[in-house]
């Protein structure tokens, strides 16, 4: 089980491997599905989660994208790291699932600009 970021990673200074990262990560993930078969592959790709990194990266905008991601996700709260373990459990418990990426994000994706 892989993890990553959603498409693209972000753009801007200084995130460039990132974003190569999490572009490359789908790819591998599918050819290894094939590669190194019976054996699983999947892909976790988490937009923002509520963890301490977050908090680490954003410091005081902390609270304002929280709130932002709450007015505008669809499911209108924020992902949590319990949301990204229970996809991992189901996907290390569900052996029909393999080469496949799992965009958990919220929704975020979906919204115009994102």
């Amino acid at each position: 089980l892989f993890m990553g970021g959603t498409r693209g990673g972000g753009r801007g200074p200084g995130l460039s491997l990132i974003a190569a990262n999490s572009a490359a990560l789908p790819a591998l993930v599918a050819n290894l599905a094939v590669e190194i078969a019976p054996i699983r592959v999947n892909l976790i790709a988490a937009g923002f989660v509520d963890s301490p990194l977050s908090a680490t990266l954003l410091g005081a905008d902390l609270d304002k994208r929280r709130a932002q991601l709450r007015a505008t996700l669809p499911i209108r709260r924020v992902v949590e790291p319990a949301d990204v373990a229970a996809l991992a459990v189901h996907l290390m418990s569900n052996t029909a699932v393999t080469g496949a990426t799992y965009d958990i994000d919220g929704g975020q994706q979906l919204l115009p600009g994102e």
